[in-house]
């Protein structure tokens, strides 16, 4: 497909593409798309394509010598993420790099034969995206954001710092898919060894009606589940969650820096640099069919003493020490 045609596909709006970028001579110029699951303004958003783009650049992928980039943002929208996906594969980008599940389903949708690396994606598996994670298959391949036991650890550590919850609910989407049964078996594998009842709590949006219903009696506590239109609802979470004297643990550390109590989870950080490792891969002619899908290896504690102080909780020495970051 010749450039010109490339980005007329795109179209408009979508100049997104670095029009000035020129291969110097020589050097063939490769195009590709990078899709996030949440708004450009999310805390997190901004900081994880930053790491993307500069693993790329010490992988020797220098956007204007020999590589375009465009990038779109879905901001949690499952069908703002079909309209977008399907306008990158009609520009017929080399690779294109998909966050969260709501976009990789879109993506896998509009493409059968376009790699796609995806970032932070529950069970790939489960969702059809890949055939085994040993062996994926097809065009997809990518890093998985949580293993299902987190659930148990979740538990563990909302119980270390509000030792007097009894009752636990998971908040879920319910439209993200059935992953969240798995994290219900691994919560419910401590709770009985430590008194607690684990329900679920499906919502579409930050619902005030079921943080209410949670908050109303003593012992109530909340783990906020991955997924992205429950992300994009954060902030208004995180306020209701301190309105109603709610512990709350979520799996991200912007939920953290953002108010929440404390959160435990992977550092998607090192998710897209990683990522960036099988983009260079692919752009060099490796196949997703035959690269492994890879889990997680560093995970991050942080605790905000501001909201524990506020809930009237006392931090545990043992938990502090843990701790990756203590938010004052």
């Amino acid at each position: 497909m010749k450039r010109r045609t490339f980005i007329t596909l795109l179209g408009g709006a979508a100049a997104a593409w670095p029009l000035a970028a020129r291969a110097q001579q020589g050097e063939r110029m490769r195009r590709i798309a990078v899709l996030m699951g949440l708004a450009e303004t999310n805390p997190g958003t901004t900081h994880n394509v930053q790491e993307l783009r500069l693993a790329l650049n010490n992988l020797g992928w220098m956007e204007g010598r020999n590589l375009e980039v465009a990038l779109r943002y879905a901001a949690g929208d499952p069908e703002r993420a079909r309209i977008l996906a399907r306008e990158l594969v009609a520009a017929q980008p080399d690779l294109i790099v998909g966050h969260t599940t709501p976009v990789v389903a879109a993506l896998e949708k509009a493409t059968r034969t376009i790699p796609i690396i995806f970032v932070s994606i529950p069970d790939p598996v489960a969702t059809g995206f890949v055939a085994s994670l040993a062996r994926p298959g097809g065009n997809i391949t990518g890093f998985i954001n949580y293993e299902f036991t987190m659930g148990a650890k979740w538990l563990e550590v909302l119980k270390q710092i509000a030792p007097g919850t009894r009752r636990v609910s998971l908040m879920l989407n319910p439209d993200t898919g059935s992953y969240y049964v798995e994290y219900l078996r691994s919560v419910e594998s401590v709770a009985l060894s430590s008194a607690v009842q684990a329900t679920l709590a499906p919502v579409r949006n930050a619902n005030e009606d079921v943080i209410t219903a949670l908050g109303r009696e003593p012992g109530d506590g909340l783990i906020v589940l991955p997924s992205a239109p429950i992300t994009v609802h954060v902030p208004q979470i995180v306020e209701l969650a301190a309105r109603y004297r709610l512990p709350a643990v979520y799996p991200f550390r912007t939920s953290t820096a953002q108010g929440g109590l404390l959160s435990y989870g992977v550092d998607l950080d090192d998710l897209f640099r990683r990522a960036a490792v099988y983009v260079d891969r692919v752009l060099k002619g490796d196949k997703p069919a035959d690269l492994p899908v890879q889990a997680p290896t560093k995970f991050e504690l942080v605790i905000n003493r501001k909201t524990a102080n506020a809930l009237g909780l006392q931090i545990p020495d043992k938990l502090l020490a843990l701790a990756n970051e203590v938010i004052e």
